[in-house]
């Protein structure tokens, strides 16, 4: 599998939304709200909970869990990318800084 950018990463993921929203306004004659497109990412993270759970033996599993862990891992980070594009954040920003802030405090604190 080849190296992505998350500036590439965040073009995908914004295009993929777009072709939701327009199935969206298809069925339901609007697309989702921002509050809609969080509910969903925070349905989706708690599946991530759920499934890690069964993962290390703590829940009961089936053979696909790993499967669909995986799925929603990639798919968490999808929300997110497009949560904050419809948020007017840019994510590559907020990430860099976010790491380069922690980076920092730990560095400080060892």
């Amino acid at each position: 599998m080849k190296s992505l950018h998350l500036n590439d990463i965040a073009e995908r993921a914004v295009k993929i939304r777009e072709k939701y929203r327009l199935l969206e306004k298809k069925h339901h004659g609007s697309e989702w709200s921002i509050q809609e497109d969080a509910l969903a990412f925070l349905t989706d993270a708690s599946l991530v909970g759920r499934l890690t759970m069964s993962q290390q033996g703590r829940w009961p599993a089936n053979d696909e869990d790993l499967s669909q862990l995986k799925h929603k891992l990639g798919e968490n980070i999808w929300w997110l990318i497009v949560l904050s594009k419809r948020m007017n954040i840019d994510i590559c920003e907020v990430v860099e800084t976010f790491l380069e802030n922690t980076e920092n405090k730990l560095n400080k604190n060892l």
